[in-house]
């Protein structure tokens, strides 16, 4: 499985994920001028790349039982 360079992406987009969650956590925890501009719009990158990330794993998983 570490020898699969798709393996490597489906993690880059599991670490997006983390990262962008991380920034509206902080927003929301630091509150003020960042979070009343930008809490929905990091929220919504943070759907977008998580539906990204879940397409990603559910191929790996597929490609991986099919044999691939």
């Amino acid at each position: 499985m570490l020898t699969d360079p798709f393996f490597y992406v489906v993690l880059a987009a599991v670490l997006a994920v983390a990262v962008i969650l991380m920034i509206g956590i902080g927003g929301f925890a630091k509150g003020g001028d960042f979070n009343r501009k930008h809490a929905n719009r990091v929220m919504r990158w943070r759907l977008y790349a998580q539906a990204f990330a879940v397409a990603l794993i559910v191929a790996f998983v597929l490609i991986r039982q099919a044999g691939g």
